[in-house]
């Protein structure tokens, strides 16, 4: 089963008309998308666009042989022509399976937002998944055992990461599972920006016009490549813990290890911790602990460390290292074993770890001893835990550098 992207674009398409946004300057060339369609084996059409003869002509292929066209979400615009020969457009009610004389089978998956998904299994067997802008799969929390995966998933992975990991949760979605991003809006700066995010969910994004096999990658080093241990740097008010979160939100069951405690009294503090809770995904767990340790040790899902900085005060404070004496007297042996112990639980994970950690040594030189000291000390574990790491990143004003990876 052949798939032929005929527009990869939100529905407004990249750039939107008379945006002045950077996203939209900067979407030129192969970063502008026409309004998202689907050509499926020259004979079934997802989502009918202006100008989609005209994409399908680019492509190299030809609508003269389409027998359904099918809608996904509502079209808020005009109207759009239905081009000369083309069946009328329509759409499938929830739970409805169409069975095309060309040997597909469209069965239409419910959403949590206005829409339809549609599932897609070609004659040879293989089956996509396609869903509208905005929307995730509805009802799979209360699914029961493992779903059947899918070859191909084309969906909304910027806007509805939350989607995948619903997908990914039951099983529909598996490490060998294709998801290519469509409905792609100006939320993301197009080019590198878009595809280190994209990659990060373990999806991609090509060009309108591409063709795609079902069920076999065009080219094997095209495969996003999910980092298992990633190391995310940054100054205060960065976005590191943004960056983070990001990373981690297309997949399900996430525990976010939350090391700062709740520091009964301070007002401020707990409207910070409040905040963090309200982005994080409703099926994240969330643990209080500086104890990293036994949940790197232990298998489960992936682990979300915020922050490092905060594990190395509640160790230095159980290593008494503020104190000079103490320090001199074992303090410092204490604390370097704690970071070596921690250290080699990271290399020895098998779990999916993102961690935060500030990056403090390009500020001001500390008034005092002890600040130098956490200055220094915090320093040399950022250095050991990146060795340790795939994939490092360093945000600066919300912007992510990748420094390896």
């Amino acid at each position: 089963m052949d798939v032929t992207l005929l527009g990869t674009g939100a529905p407004a398409g990249l750039p939107r008309p008379d945006c002045p946004c950077a996203a939209c300057a900067t979407a030129l060339g192969g970063d502008a998308r026409a309004a998202t369609s689907l050509l499926v084996d020259g004979t079934l059409l997802l989502d009918l666009t202006p100008g989609a003869a005209f994409a399908a002509a680019r492509a190299g292929r030809s609508l003269g042989g389409v027998r359904q066209v099918l809608l996904s979400h509502p079209h808020d615009g005009p109207a759009v022509e239905v081009p000369a020969g083309l069946p009328q457009p329509g759409r499938v009610p929830d739970g409805r399976e169409l069975a095309l004389l060309t040997g597909h089978r469209v069965r239409a998956v419910a959403m949590d937002a206005p829409g339809t998904g549609y599932a897609v299994t070609g004659p040879d067997g293989r089956r996509l998944l396609y869903l509208p802008p905005g929307g995730a799969p509805a009802g799979l929390e209360n699914g029961h055992g493992t779903a059947e995966p899918y070859d191909l998933v084309l969906a909304d992975v910027v806007g509805r990461p939350d989607g995948l990991a619903k997908l990914r949760a039951v099983g529909a979605v598996r490490p060998t599972t294709d998801i290519i991003a469509v409905h792609l809006d100006h939320d993301v700066p197009p080019g590198a920006e878009a595809r280190r995010r994209l990659a990060a969910a373990g999806a991609r994004a090509v060009s309108d016009g591409v063709t795609l096999t079902v069920g076999r990658y065009p080219d094997m080093t095209e495969v996003p490549d999910v980092p298992r241990r990633t190391l995310v740097l940054g100054g205060a008010r960065s976005g590191k813990s943004v960056e983070a979160e990001r990373r981690l939100e297309a997949f399900p069951d996430v525990r976010y290890v939350a090391t700062g405690g709740t520091r009964g009294g301070d007002s401020e503090w707990a409207s910070r911790v409040a905040l963090h809770r309200e982005r994080r995904p409703g099926s994240w767990r969330t643990s209080e602990t500086c104890d990293l340790v036994p949940l790197l040790a232990e298998d489960g899902p992936p682990l979300l460390i915020d922050c490092l900085s905060l594990w190395l005060t509640d160790a230095m404070d159980s290593a008494g290292a503020w104190d000079d004496a103490v320090w001199a007297d074992g303090g410092e042996r204490g604390l370097r074993g704690r970071v070596r112990e921690l250290v080699a639980a990271v290399r020895a994970t098998r779990r999916v770890v993102v961690a935060v950690s500030n990056e403090v040594g390009s500020g001001i030189v500390p008034a005092t001893a002890s600040g130098r000291r956490y200055r220094d000390e915090l320093g040399r574990l950022n250095a050991a835990l990146a060795a340790e790491c795939e994939q490092v990143v360093l945000v600066v004003a919300g912007q992510a550098l990748v420094l390896r990876g």
